[in-house]
Order: structure tokens, then C-alpha cells, then sequence
């Protein structure tokens, strides 16, 4: 059957899309700050929307998310670093004195238990941690050395961050006419379709970045009180650690929980420490992975608690690490499809008449 124009102008359009994917393809080293710039303007753009209906221009709002958010940052760092910085202070301080702890219980023992006798030199320990706090200038002249030995990585990962507000300020000022310029472009026949696909993806996208907000939040507060409650110290920056990272999968855990060790390690009863960390690190993730992001986000994107442990599986065994962290999100959008293929089934003569 010969093919009609129609199809070879598809055709033709496919190959087009297909070569634009390749030229992306080819250029993604240098998309970084443009693809975060996008992912953040499609955050932001809600506030500039709201900002833009109470008499300000697009640009003078796009300004104004852009500072308040940067200094919403700024804010935090001033004051989550200074209270790391002394907390880890008086936790360096307290590695001797565990060391003295390790020295009169540890090699009694090992030899206790090898059968031989040990012997530990946790003198030269202590000496040598010392030597290597009281070694700051050195330590910091070292990373300047290595800062002009690799000035150009250096010079293009401040390159990279320093574009992304300003990628974030033109495509937050200019949001609707790129949208208006890409609906453009949409075949007519399709138009009204693909625009109601966008709408609902769109909803769903938001939804899902609102419920994995709430997880991290519900994390970080619970990591902070039952941490506190178990006797751990540090539980607030140990917390926000876990709960803030707990967007990118088992970095928050992973992260929250070598640091809730070193301060089990370095407390009054380590063994009983140890324990409790495990308890609290050990029920945060079943928390995590089987209550509070399929009940919470789950439900925002519609989809069943089993079906976000499945997606959270199948997503991480076919696509690794990446595959994890893009689960929910790939999952919302594809459900959405399935959705209009599920009516489109519904309405076609093989389901009717068949």
C-alpha cells in the first residue's frame, strides 16, 4: 500500500524531533545549568504567576522569587552552619576521651576474646588527630594548592552555578510566551488533546513536589525527636541532614545515619547508642519506604502504595540509581497516559463491538 502524504510528512517530522534529541544528546555538558534553571522555573513559576496578578511586571517579580530564594538559602546556611560547625567542634573534642574509654575496655577485650594479648596505640591516635586539627592552615593551603592546579574545573563549576539564576530569571520573565511558542508548534488535529495531557501531567508534577516536601519534612522532624528522645546527641543536625536529603533515595538515610554512628561512637554508652540509632534509622526507613511516600505522595499522584513500592523496584532495577530518584515522578506522567489510553480503549469498536 503506498503511503500517503500524510505519513511521510510524519515521518519527516519524527526524524526531525529525533535529530534535535541527538543534537541535545550531543551538547548535554553544557545543558546543566540550563536544564536546572528549567526544572527550578517550573518550581518558582507559580509564585511569579501570583506575584505578575497583583500589579507587578513578570521581570520585577521574576527578580523577587529569585532574591527571596536566594536568601531563604542564605538564611538557612547562617543558621544550620554555624550550629554544625559547633557541634562538630565539641565532637572532635571528645574523640580523646572516647579514645581513653576505647584503651581501658577495647583491648582488655580483644584479648579477652582472641585470646592473645592486643596491643592498640591510641596515644599516637590522640597524637595524631591532634596534630591533624591543630593543622587547619596546612590543611587549608593544601586545598588552595589544589583550587590553582585545577583552576579550570574550579572556574567552570562557578561558570555552571552562577548561569543558572540568570537561565531562571529570563525563563521565569518570559514563562508563558515559551510555553505559547512550543504550543505553537503542536499538530492542530491534536492540539486540544495534548494541551489536557500537559494540563494533568502538570498537576500531577506539582502534587507529587508537594508530598515529597511533606516526606522530608515529617522525616527530618522525626529523626530530630526520636534521636533526642534515645539520649543521641546531635540529633538536630543529624536530622536535618536525613530529612533534607531524603529527596535524593537513601542519601538522607545513608548520610543521617553514619553521622548518628560517629555520635553514638562518641557518647557515654556506645553500645547502648549504637542500638537505639539502629531502632530509630532502621524504623525511619520502613517509615519512608512503606508508609509516608506511598500514603503521602502516592495518594497526591494517584497512585496505590503497592503500585509506588513497585515503581520504586522496577524503576531502580532497569535504570540503577537514577532510576530511583525518577520513579514517582516517570510514574505520575505515565499514568496519566495510561489514563487517556484506558478511555481511548473504552471508546474504540474493538471494546464495543468486539
Amino acid at each position: 500500500m503506498p503511503l500517503r502524504s500524510e505519513h511521510l510528512q510524519s515521518a519527516w517530522w519524527l526524524a526531525v524531533a529525533a535529530g534535535m534529541l541527538w543534537v541535545l544528546w550531543l551538547l548535554g555538558p553544557i545543558l546543566t545549568p540550563f536544564l536546572a534553571g528549567a526544572v527550578l522555573a517550573y518550581i518558582l513559576n507559580p509564585a511569579v504567576d501570583w506575584l505578575a496578578r497583583h500589579r507587578l511586571s513578570r521581570s520585577t517579580a521574576a527578580g523577587l522569587v529569585i532574591l527571596c530564594g536566594f536568601f531563604a538559602v542564605l538564611a538557612i546556611l547562617l543558621i544550620v552552619a554555624p550550629l554544625v560547625r559547633t557541634e562538630a567542634a565539641e565532637l572532635a573534642a571528645r574523640v580523646p576521651a572516647m579514645l581513653d574509654r576505647l584503651d581501658t575496655s577495647l583491648a582488655p577485650w580483644l584479648e579477652a576474646t582472641l585470646g592473645r594479648e592486643v596491643h592498640v596505640d591510641f596515644e599516637s591516635i590522640k597524637s595524631l588527630l591532634s596534630e591533624k586539627v591543630q593543622g587547619n592552615e596546612e590543611l587549608f593551603g593544601r586545598v588552595l594548592s589544589s583550587a590553582r592546579s585545577g583552576g579550570l574545573a574550579v572556574a567552570g563549576w562557578l561558570g555552571t552555578l552562577l548561569l543558572i539564576p540568570v537561565v531562571l530569571f529570563y525563563l521565569l520573565a518570559d514563562w508563558h510566551t515559551i510555553v505559547g511558542r512550543i504550543d505553537q508548534f503542536v499538530p492542530r488535529r491534536i492540539h486540544q488533546r495534548v494541551r489536557t495531557i500537559a494540563a494533568e501531567i502538570n498537576a500531577v508534577l506539582a502534587e507529587f513536589l508537594r508530598g515529597q516536601l511533606a516526606v522530608m519534612g515529617l522525616l527530618a522532624a522525626y529523626y530530630a525527636g526520636a534521636l533526642w528522645l534515645g539520649g543521641i546527641e546531635f540529633a538536630l543536625p543529624i536530622a536535618l541532614v536525613a530529612g533534607g536529603l531524603a529527596f535524593v533515595p537513601y542519601l538522607g538515610f545513608g548520610s543521617g545515619l553514619v553521622l548518628a554512628l560517629v555520635a553514638a561512637g562518641l557518647g557515654d554508652t556506645p553500645a547502648r547508642n549504637l542500638v537505639v540509632v539502629a531502632i530509630v534509622f532502621g524504623v525511619g526507613q520502613l517509615l519512608e519506604s512503606f508508609v509516608l511516600t506511598p500514603r503521602i505522595v502516592g495518594d497526591r499522584i494517584g497512585l496505590h502504595p503497592l503500585a509506588v513500592v513497585f515503581a520504586l523496584l522496577a524503576f531502580g532495577q532497569v535504570f540503577g540509581f537514577f532510576g530511583v530518584l525518577l520513579a514517582l515522578p516517570a510514574s505520575a506522567i505515565l499514568l496519566v497516559g495510561l489514563r487517556h489510553l484506558k478511555d481511548d480503549y473504552f471508546a474504540s469498536g474493538f471494546y464495543r463491538e468486539g
